[in-house]
């Protein structure tokens, strides 16, 4: 299994752009890692944040492969403990999913449309925070499960 990590804007503080590279570099040794950037909308004052919405939502399309699984990072989505996150990548790795996707959409999140073709949501907590520090999170998740999958120290359970 690959996973594939589509996020909507640049990383513009080189402090969230080290913590991404050092978790990326970790997840090499454990997975395939395919981490897209669509940059951010140019020339939006006049458009609503439905219309930025379903324009990113069109970019983020083009990425996406009819056969990948794809979750959205949304706040109304479902919420995992780290193990039961491992325990998700375990499952998706034993079905033979071959992408599977988690996108990390703009300021106003996603369309209508992209909620209706991809009805599967995380969400890492019911706090608000910014994109970039959400890609951080998700990456550390992700390492941090594959880590507990091969039985690595990495994660200490109370």
């Amino acid at each position: 299994m690959n996973i594939k990590l589509i996020v909507v804007g640049k990383t513009d503080k080189s402090y969230f752009a080290e913590a991404e590279n050092e978790y990326l570099n970790r997840l090499k040794h454990y997975i395939k890692v395919n981490y897209i950037k669509i940059p951010e909308l140019k020339k939006t004052k006049n458009l609503s944040p439905a219309q930025i919405c379903d324009k990113e939502g069109e970019l983020i399309l083009k990425h996406l492969n009819p056969t990948d699984e794809v979750w959205l990072m949304d706040e109304k989505g479902k919420q995992k403990t780290s193990v039961q996150f491992s325990e998700f990548l375990q499952k998706k790795m034993n079905q033979g999913i071959k992408d599977l996707v988690f996108i990390i959409g703009g300021a106003y999140g996603f369309s209508d449309e992209m909620y209706k073709k991809f009805p599967n949501k995380f969400s890492l907590s019911n706090m608000t925070f910014s994109h970039q520090m959400i890609r951080i999170f998700l990456f550390e998740q992700i390492y941090r499960g594959m880590t507990i999958l091969k039985g690595q120290p990495y994660h200490n359970e109370g």
